[in-house]
């Protein structure tokens, strides 16, 4: 017969659920040991230093739904910015371009062709183009692929031999 032993110091809550909590409550994750829900009406979080802190389970269950739609959001985001960034990628090593450091609140990088500064490309999300322009300070151009906004730019097609 087997036995398992259940720690009972151990909480259900996974690094991301006291995230999510602490936000909700403004304090630190690591500030969160457990919850719990009495008689279904009210929430407790307990915290690392034993106190308690009691919230309307309504009030608590919408604050974690968006909260868990803000980081979803966020990821998603991410996750995009990674896919534009490899896209990017591909097509300056193909062009034989440099890139600088991709800002990506705002998804944007300097392109260099050697040492020379060929301007700015970025990804606006809202309209899903991609921007262009020659210098720092300037008015965005539209294209509607990465290849398209390096061709406005003065970049073409590298010869193969």
């Amino acid at each position: 017969m087997t036995y398992a032993t259940v720690n009972k110091q151990q909480s259900p809550l996974t690094e991301s659920d006291r995230i999510i909590i602490a936000t909700i409550i403004q304090r630190h994750p690591e500030q969160i040991k457990t919850i719990w829900i009495d008689c279904g009406i009210t929430v407790w979080v307990q915290l690392t230093n034993g106190g308690w802190l009691p919230f309307d389970r309504n009030w608590f269950a919408a604050r974690v739904a968006e909260e868990k739609l803000s980081l979803e959001a966020q990821e998603n985001l991410h996750r995009r910015n990674q896919e534009l960034e490899a896209e990017l990628k591909q097509a300056c090593k193909e062009q034989g371009l440099n890139y600088g450091e991709v800002d990506y609140l705002f998804f944007s990088t300097k392109v260099y062709q050697g040492r020379d500064f060929l301007g700015i490309i970025g990804f606006h999300r809202f309209s899903n183009l991609w921007t262009y322009r020659r210098r720092e300070r300037g008015i965005d151009q539209y294209a509607s692929s990465v290849k398209d906004a390096l061709a406005k730019l003065g970049v073409r097609q590298l010869a193969t031999v």
